[in-house]
Order: C-alpha cells, then structure tokens, then sequence
C-alpha cells in the first residue's frame, strides 16, 4: 500500500508531534531539522524504504528526535520517547545497534560515508536494495563528503539517494557550502533533482524517479529551517530554542490520530533482516620465511594464503596497495562495472575510505583497508566510530616508524601508534614475525565485536621465532626468556624492536623478553598472568611515544621529537635505538 499526499502530511504531522515531545521532555535538542525534515522522511519510511532490505542512514545525527519519532511509529522496537537524551535512555546522537539505526551518525558527513558504504555492499553483494541518506548542510561542508560522495560517483552507485535537507544555515548563520553544491553534485556524477522540502507531491515523485535512475541521486529539498515556528528561517531554530509554551503547542498543532492510525499499517510491515554468519576460518601453513624480512611483506604472503583459501574478504588501499600488500595474487578489483570482486582502489582519501568501510561492515562484509601509519590520523573520526558501534573493520597500517628513513618527518609516524591504542575498543597489533601475523589475520578476521589495526614496518628485520607455547592469546608472552630462569629484569617490545630487544637481553642473565603484540588484549590479564610476565624492573623499547607505556613500565625507550629525513637505519639508532647504547643505560638502570 502506498499513502497519497495527505495521508503521508498526516502521518508527518504526528511524527513532528512527538518528536517535539521528546525534545521537550528532555528539555534538549534540534527542534529545526524536526519541523523541516519531517516529510521528507515521512515519505521515505511510509513509500519507499523496504524493512530489512533498504537502508536509511541520518547523517544530519542532530535529527535524531524526528529518526526515532519515525521509527517508533514505524512499529521499531526502540525504547520510550521521553527518556530522550536521558541517561540509560535514547542517545542524542542515532547509535548503531538501535532497531532500525543502521550507522552511528554524530560527527557531521560520517553519515555520508556511511551511506556510500552501504551502497557498494549492497552492489558488492548482488541485491537488489537502496541506501537512502539525509544529509543537512554541513554534512556537505565536511572534507569526508567530498571523498565519499565522488567515489560513489565514480562507483556509479545508482542504488545511492541522497536528500539534502538545504535551509541555508548552520549554528552560526549563513551556511558555508559551495555557491553551486548541485553543481559540484552533477560533476561527481549523480542524477540531481530539486524540491520543496515540504512538497510531499514533489519529494514523492522524486523518489520515484530516483529508484530508477541510472546514477546515484542527490535530491536538493528547499527547506525553511525550524517552519511554522516563531524562529522559523533563522538559525537559532537549529537547536533548543523556543520556550515551552511555544513547543507544547506545536506538539497540540501537529497531533494527528489519523497520521497515527496510519502509520499503524508500516508497523505491520514484514522485517526481512538476515544475518550473514561469518565462516570458520581455514588452517594455513606458511612458507619459509627469510632470516630478514619486513612485516608487510610477511602480511602480504599471510594474506595471499588466506585469500587463496577462500576467505571472505574485501581488501582495498588509499592508493598504496603496492606499499601495503593488501592486493594479493587473487585479488579481483571491483569496478563501475562489474562489482563481482574483492579489491577496492579507493584512491587517495583515506577518510573516505574509513567511513566507507564503517557502510559496509555494519552491512555484513569483513573489510580490511590500507595506508601509510601516520595517515591514521586522517582517518581517526571513522575509526573512532567503529570503535563505538563494534564494527569489525581491519586497518592496516604500513611504513610504522622512523625506521623508513628517506621520505623524512612528514611519513614517519611518532604518536600515532600510542594515540591508536588510546581508542577504546580498537584492537593494536603490531607483529614480529610470522607467527605473530598469522595469529594477528585470523583474530581480526575471527573477531566480529572490534575494528584492529594491524601495524607493520618496511624496514627488513632479523627474525626472531616465537616459543612453540608462547602465549599470543594473551596479548603478551615472553618470547625470549632469561639465560639463568630467573628473570630479574623485563624488556617489552614490539615489532621490529623485539630483534634489538633480544640482542640487548643476550649481554644479561636474568633478562628476559616480552613481545607485546597487543597491548589492549594483556590489559584483560588476571593478575597472576601479568606478574608471570612483569618481572623485576621493565623497561619498554618501542620506536614510538612513551606516553601509555608507563602504566606498566618503570622506564621507556621511546621517541620524543620528530623524525629526519635519511637513511632508515641511520636516523633508527641515531634516535637512540642502538643496542650499545641501551645496554650501557640499562646496567646503570638495574644496578
């Protein structure tokens, strides 16, 4: 059944009723987007959006009051209206995991990227589904939605419609978008249309022709921010700034039973939701593996097997496949035309492709996307989000140090191996050798509750084995232990530093060695774990800022200032990872 226009103004009518109920209860809020936004949604919902199929994603998060006013009425088990923006209650911002939110949406233009990603796996997977997006205007003031929106234009994502919510203005007045944004919008490639925001005739025939088009969809509704309201068209509209009385009676003006009776009849709509369950994961053995060797080449040959093995994976780069070794010998791009693959080019913008592969995690896929470690930082929101929503994304992250040498300050990363492991929820690895990468591949893959970062160096290193019994599972392990079986002394380390940390602990007998492969993990240890581990005096060695080690280090060997341009294992001990040098500091250290 589809509803005509006055049936859909009726049943927008009373989802702006209770939205403002809400925000009034909370006594917080956007009260403009709630009095503009409501027929366009109205029509998605009750027209267009197939429960359980389709995908709705409000990157204007600030909305939220009118998403979860819609979807109460649209029979999603959500919880009461009135604990809005309460603790224990219903967020301020949409959060993934609600029914019926499909993408965490806070930080203006994640919602974007978000949608892109949705619509590429929706292509990806062979279904025939649509993403609907809402977007205001400083979604499209955003960085990310210049990268996300042209990729879906390069993509030719037809199953993409974005609705812009265009009132002209942000907290500070006048909104800061383009002159033209529906310019800018028909060179990325998508079929533009332009509507009254409160045209429920206009915005429906629209859709229509939208889920038709042959290109992605941006349709511009005009809006008047905050309508109907004593601040209607100014900014201030945009947050919670009428009083009470002005509110109650709003909410009294837009009560409408029959839009009530009628949005019944969505709720008794099927939900055709299927969860994608995620295979065990096969046995791989590996090759023999040079005495010296870099991580993402020890990653890239993991990561072929895996592939070969059949593992569902989607692997992708921000330009960098080659340097990364995320493109595998059966890897199959995925392209405008032919979606059938497992690799995605996604060009240099690794924002986008972070807040794309947020879209298509919570979509099913298992994503792994790649660049250089100190270009996390670009991608840090959309991490961060994952981190929240329990996405299982895999980054991986090459070129992890100083170590690199030539390319100089501006490529090699300092704080961003800490500032990752700062992220609550993200899993760290940063690997030594081939067992730790094997272990490190199957528990992201195998992991479905956290995103991980997989942290790899260029630099070639000496290859030191792990212990047949080690303890990997346990985040850190000794992987070398003391000359006397006693250690008296702990060094931890990670990645490339566990050669040098090893070298170091071979001038003493009561020294033992710790390879930290994951520091989020060791945190969960019992204590009598971690007191088998943390021996005597420990000292950390990591090419890195010191800052977390502390909590459980008495000294770090780490790096304070910038890095130079020059040769990588010059400017490595010239920062003061030299094995004479930490040996002289670390007997004046224990003695």
């Amino acid at each position: 059944m589809k509803f005509n226009a006055k049936q859909l103004q009726q049943m927008s009518n009373i989802a702006k009723s209770n939205a403002l109920g809400a925000i009034l209860s909370a006594h917080s809020g956007h009260i403009g987007i709630v009095l503009d936004a409501a027929e366009i949604m109205t029509c998605v919902f009750a027209n267009h959006l197939r429960c359980g199929i389709d995908r709705f994603v409000l990157s204007a998060g600030h909305g939220s009051a009118l998403l979860y006013s819609v979807l109460k009425l649209s029979g999603y088990k959500i919880g009461e209206l009135n604990t809005f923006r309460k603790f224990g209650g219903l967020p301020g911002h949409p959060e993934y995991g609600m029914d019926g939110v499909d993408a965490t949406t806070g930080p203006l233009g994640q919602g974007i990227g978000n949608a892109v990603g949705f619509a590429l796996s929706q292509k990806i997977r062979g279904i025939r589904a649509r993403t609907y997006c809402l977007v205001s205007d400083g979604d499209l003031m955003e960085g990310v939605s210049f990268e996300t929106l042209s990729f879906a234009g390069r993509y030719n994502l037809n199953n993409l419609i974005v609705l812009w919510d265009d009132n002209k203005l942000s907290i500070d007045g006048t909104a800061q978008t383009d002159v033209n944004v529906t310019a800018r919008m028909r060179a990325m490639g998508f079929n533009v249309m332009s509507v009254r925001g409160n045209d429920i005739n206009s915005i429906e025939h629209a859709l229509e022709r939208a889920e038709k088009s042959s290109q992605p969809v941006f349709i511009q509704c005009k809006n008047i921010l905050g309508r109907d309201s004593s601040l209607a068209n100014k900014s201030a509209a945009h947050g919670f700034a009428l009083n009470d009385t002005e509110i109650l009676d709003l909410i009294s003006k837009y009560a409408d039973g029959a839009g009530l009776k009628l949005w019944g009849v969505v709720a008794k709509r099927p939900n055709a939701q299927k969860i994608k369950a995620i295979s065990a994961l096969p046995r791989i053995k590996t090759p023999k593996i040079p005495e010296r060797i870099s991580t993402r080449e020890l990653s890239g040959i993991y990561l072929d097997l895996l592939i070969k093995s059949g593992v569902d994976l989607i692997t992708g780069s921000a330009d960098l496949a080659d340097n990364t070794r995320v493109k595998t010998t059966k890897s199959k791009d995925i392209t405008p035309n032919n979606f059938n693959g497992n690799y995605v080019n996604y060009g240099v913008c690794e924002h986008g492709m972070a807040a794309i592969m947020n879209g298509m995690a919570a979509d099913g896929l298992r994503v792994a996307g790649s660049t250089f470690l100190v270009f996390s930082d670009y991608m840090r929101p959309s991490i961060r989000i994952a981190a929240m929503s329990k996405l299982p994304v895999i980054y991986v992250f090459s070129h992890d140090s100083i170590a690199l040498g030539e390319d100089g300050p501006t490529h090699q990363p300092i704080e961003q191996l800490p500032s990752l492991r700062l992220i609550p929820g993200l899993r760290v690895y940063r690997p030594c050798n081939m067992a730790e990468i094997a272990y490190a591949w199957r528990t992201m893959i195998g992991d479905i509750e956290h995103p991980s970062a997989l942290v790899l160096s260029r630099q070639k290193f000496k290859q030191i084995e792990s212990p047949s019994d080690s303890e990997m599972s346990r985040g850190g392990y000794i992987i070398r232990p003391a000359k006397s079986g006693h250690a008296k002394t702990t060094i931890i380390a990670t990645g490339s530093e566990i050669p040098l940390a090893v070298e170091i602990a071979d001038n003493f007998k009561n020294v033992q060695v710790v390879s930290m492969l994951n520091f989020e993990t060791f945190r969960e240890q019992d204590r009598a774990y971690k007191n088998k581990i943390l021996r005597g005096c420990v000292i950390v060695i990591e090419a890195a800022a010191p800052g977390p080690w502390f909590e459980i280090a008495d000294a770090v060997i780490g790096i304070d200032k910038f890095g130079a341009s020059g040769n990588g294992d010059g400017i490595y001990k010239e920062y003061g990872f030299n094995a004479d040098k930490i040996i002289r500091e670390i007997k004046k250290y224990i003695q």
